[in-house]
C-alpha cells in the first residue's frame, strides 16, 4: 500500500526578519483594524516590548506573567481584558506570556499577535495549558492559534545562553515528539527533521557568541518549525512527562524539557527504526541518541531532574500520574516499571542511552 495519512496545517501569518519587529508590528494592528490593544510582557521584559510596541497605541498593558499559566493569573488577565474591550492582544515574551494570552483567547476569541523572545514554540500552536491545584490541563482549541507571529532574532540577544540551550532543546523535543505522537505524519516529521537540522547548527553558534545574529536566526527558524509539527502531529511521551511534572512540581518548563528528553529518546528509538533514521540523519550521525548526546554535551545542557526541584520520593507519584496520559500510539509500551526507570535515570542525570 502506498502512502495513506490525513494533515492539517494551520493557518497562520508568520513575518521573519531580524531588526523588523517593530516596523511589522505596526503594519500587523493597521491590517488587522485594531483600535484597542493589550500588550502582555513580563516585567523585565517591559522595556523592550515598549520599544517595538512604540508604533502602535496601546490601551492597556499586563504584566503579571506566571510559569505555567496559573488558573487565577488567567482569570485577572480575562477581567482586564473584558474590562477595557480589548480587541487584539500582543504577547511578546517567552511561552508563558504566550500561555497567558492564548488564555485569554480561549474564553474570548480575542486574536493574538505573538512576539516571542524565547525558541518555546508556543506561538505556533494551538494548544492551551493552565495550571490549577498542582495540576496542568492541556487542550486544544483554533481560537489560541495566534493570528500572527513576528519572529525578531535580535529580540533574543539578550537571553542568556543557559536559557537559551534549555529553550533550544524544549524546541528539539517538539520535533522528537513529533516522530511519533498520535497524529504523525510524512509531513509533519519531514517539518521536524528539518527543525532538528537547524536548532543542530544554531544553538552551538549561541553558545559560542551569544551576541551574534546568525545561530540565534537559526534557532528561531527551527522552534517554529518544530512547533507546526508539533501541533499537527500532537503530544507525544516526552510531553505528557513534562506537563505532569511541571504542574505537579512546579518545575521549570525549558530546563524539565531539556533534562526529559534524551531519556525519552534512547527509551523509544530501539522500537522506532524510521524514526531513528530520520532522526540521525537531522543531526548528521548514524545514531539519534548520541547525535542528542553530542550536541547536549557541546552545550552544556541541563542533566538531572534533581537539579530542577524534583524529590527522588515524588517518582512514585510523578509515575502514577503520567502514566495514564501516555498516548497508545507510543512506540514501545510503557509500564509503571519501565517508566519509573526512565524518571530515576532523568532524576540522577545518568547519560542516557549508555
Amino acid at each position: 500500500m502506498g502512502l495513506v495519512f490525513k494533515h492539517v496545517t494551520l493557518g497562520q501569518r508568520v513575518l521573519f526578519g531580524s531588526g523588523k519587529a517593530a516596523e511589522h508590528l505596526a503594519a500587523e494592528v493597521a491590517r488587522l483594524g485594531a483600535k484597542r490593544v493589550m500588550v502582555m510582557a513580563s516585567p523585565s521584559g517591559r522595556a523592550l516590548a515598549e520599544k517595538v510596541a512604540s508604533g502602535i497605541k496601546v490601551m492597556l498593558w499586563h504584566t503579571e506573567i506566571v510559569m505555567h499559566v496559573p488558573a487565577e493569573t488567567a482569570g485577572a488577565a480575562r477581567a482586564s481584558a473584558a474590562e477595557h474591550d480589548i480587541d487584539l492582544i500582543v504577547c511578546m515574551g517567552g511561552g508563558s506570556t504566550t500561555g497567558l494570552a492564548k488564555a485569554v483567547a480561549l474564553v474570548s476569541g480575542i486574536p493574538i499577535i505573538a512576539i516571542p523572545t524565547t525558541y518555546a514554540g508556543s506561538e505556533a500552536t494551538n494548544v492551551w495549558g493552565l495550571t490549577e491545584a498542582s495540576r496542568k490541563t492541556t487542550g486544544v482549541d483554533d481560537k489560541v492559534l495566534p493570528a500572527t507571529v513576528i519572529y525578531d532574532a535580535a529580540l533574543t540577544l539578550s537571553l542568556p545562553v543557559d536559557l537559551s540551550v534549555a529553550s533550544g532543546l524544549n524546541a528539539l523535543a517538539h520535533c522528537v515528539d513529533s516522530m511519533w505522537a498520535p497524529r504523525a505524519d510524512p509531513i509533519n516529521q519531514a517539518l521536524a527533521a528539518e527543525g532538528i537540522r537547524a536548532l543542530n547548527q544554531g544553538l552551538p553558534l549561541i553558545k559560542e557568541d551569544p551576541s551574534v545574529v546568525p545561530g540565534r536566526e537559526q534557532a528561531l527558524y527551527g522552534a517554529y518549525l518544530s512547533a507546526v509539527a508539533f501541533a499537527s502531529a500532537g503530544s507525544g511521551m516526552h510531553h505528557k512527562i513534562c506537563h505532569v511534572l511541571g504542574g505537579a512540581y512546579n518545575m521549570p518548563h525549558a530546563q524539565t524539557h531539556a533534562t526529559v528528553l534524551p531519556y525519552v529518546l534512547a527509551f523509544n528509538t530501539p522500537y522506532a527504526p524510521d524514526a531513528q533514521a530520520r532522526i540521525a540523519g537531522a543531526f548528521g550521525t548514524d545514531d539519534a541518541v548520541s547525535g542528542l548526546n553530542a550536541l547536549r554535551e557541546t552545550l552544556n545542557a541541563p542533566k538531572a531532574l534533581k537539579d530542577h526541584g524534583l524529590a527522588e520520593e515524588d517518582i512514585p507519584e510523578a509515575v502514577r500520574l503520567i502514566l495514564p496520559a501516555i498516548p497508545a500510539s507510543n512506540p514501545r509500551q510503557v509500564t509503571a516499571s519501565n517508566l519509573e526507570e526512565l524518571l530515576r535515570a532523568a532524576w540522577a542525570g545518568s547519560t542516557p542511552g549508555l
